[in-house]
């Protein structure tokens, strides 16, 4: 046990010498490297000093450069300071010399000027452009210039004047783009008014002077108008009539602004369009009549001239199989089975003439419905928006118009038709009266004898 133990301890005095001697070794490399940074510290620091020395005379040099350089310019400065002064002089001297020279130039170079804002102002919105394109370019040139015009200049503001007064008086065909609503561009051949108007084969014609193409109106205006522009074009001889615009397009867009009749219509919404339906049902109801009382009414008239022989298809037919199955009973009897037949006739004739009667006091009433709906709607659209934009009631105060109108169109033509067939009806029963009562007088005046 004791070896081991001895053992042990040698072991643990060598490991502890054997760490000693290692930072012993350390600790001297440590301060050899410390000893040679000092070294390479102080010799750096000798080399810096070097270079500062020898920058410090470069410096002093760029200083002496430096003042030189002030000073050289603080003489050019003041060189041009009086060199600007005397070319101010110079300048208000010429510009007397010049003012001397131009003499009554100047007026006309106000003048022409002005003419040229003046003509590029009406020459650029001209419809005439859509033919001569390109012509309001020298005009805004001479409109713009600083100098005064030369005689180039003034003749190509004489040729504009000239030219614009000599095509207003003209009707010219040329062939040009029409750009489409679309976008899209097609060459057509185009008649020219004057500064009117521009007509194609479908219409009139549009000159956009910000865009300078020539485009068609956005909406066609009446029938009335665009069929005169369509007939100028394709005649080839003569006179046609044709509507000129003197506001050069300001009164054909108004007219292009308008609304159509089935725009109208279309504002007096579901109202307005109940009251079609009353007016078409009743219509259809009246046609209906009309053919049948009609026929009914040639048919007793055939029946009348051939007393002897009754048609049972007709009501005097049906009539006079009534008489001769009761000629042989007494007058009260037979009057009793005559007027009875007429009765049994009665609904057949008067069969829808009170459905159009009705339908014909329905309309009016119905417009005024439409009326009210409006009204409140146009009072709700004040409460909430004010009546600062009328055109914000517009649309109520239309559907209170014209359901109105609408109510009225359709009641005068159903009471026209009323009238129509309720005295058609009313000639059958009376003419089927007339024969109940001439037969009837027949049988008395036999018996009576």
């Amino acid at each position: 046990m004791k070896k081991v133990l001895n053992f042990v301890l040698l072991a643990a005095a060598m490991t502890a010498g054997i760490s000693a001697t290692s930072q012993a070794n350390e600790l001297d490399d440590l301060l050899k490297q410390v000893k040679a940074e000092r070294i390479s510290e102080a010799r750096l620091d000798k080399k810096r000093e070097a270079e500062f020395k020898s920058a410090r005379a470069d410096k002093q040099a760029l200083l002496k450069k430096a003042k030189k350089e002030l000073a050289n310019q603080n003489t050019r400065n003041n060189r041009l300071t009086k060199e600007y002064a005397a070319n101010e002089i110079t300048l208000s001297q010429k510009a007397v010399e010049l003012d001397n020279a131009k003499g009554t130039l100047g007026q006309m170079f106000g003048v022409s000027r002005a003419a040229a804002a003046d003509a590029y102002g009406s020459i650029a919105t001209s419809i005439v452009s859509a033919e001569y394109p390109g012509r309001g370019e020298a005009l805004n040139r001479i409109a713009n210039a600083k100098e005064i015009p030369g005689l180039a200049d003034l003749e190509e503001l004489w040729f504009a004047l000239q030219t614009e007064m000599t095509q207003s008086g003209r009707v010219s065909q040329f062939t040009a783009k029409v750009t489409k609503l679309d976008g899209s561009s097609v060459t057509e051949s185009i008649t020219r008014i004057g500064n009117f108007n521009l007509v194609y084969k479908d219409g009139y014609l549009n000159y956009n002077d910000g865009m300078r193409q020539i485009q068609p109106l956005a909406k066609d205006p009446a029938s009335h108008i665009s069929a005169t522009a369509a007939d100028f074009f394709e005649i080839t001889s003569g006179y046609a009539p044709l509507y000129v615009d003197p506001s050069r397009g300001t009164i054909l867009a108004l007219e292009s602004r308008k609304k159509t009749v089935m725009e109208f219509y279309h504002q007096g919404k579901e109202v307005g369009y109940a009251i079609t339906v009353l007016l078409v049902i009743g219509f259809l109801i009246a046609l209906e009549r009309i053919f049948v009382l009609g026929s009914m009414g040639s048919k007793i008239n055939a029946q009348s001239k051939n007393m002897s022989t009754p048609d049972e298809g007709n009501p005097l037919g049906r009539m006079l199989k009534v008489y001769q199955e009761n000629k042989n009973a007494d007058v009260e009897t037979l009057e009793l089975k005559l007027d009875e037949a007429i009765l049994r006739e009665t609904p057949a004739v008067d069969r829808g003439i009170g459905l159009i009667k009705m339908f014909a006091a329905m309309a009016p009433l119905m417009g005024l419905l439409g009326t009210v709906i409006g009204m409140i709607q146009t009072f709700q659209t004040i409460t909430l928006f004010g009546t600062g934009d009328p055109k914000i009631m517009a649309g109520d105060i239309s559907l209170a118009l014209v359901t109105t109108a609408l109510g009225l169109i359709a009641a005068l033509p159903l009471i026209l038709v009323h009238s129509t067939v309720a005295s058609k009806a009313k000639g059958i029963l009376n003419k089927l009266d007339e024969q109940s009562i001439g037969l009837i007088a027949a049988v008395a005046e036999k018996e009576s004898k």
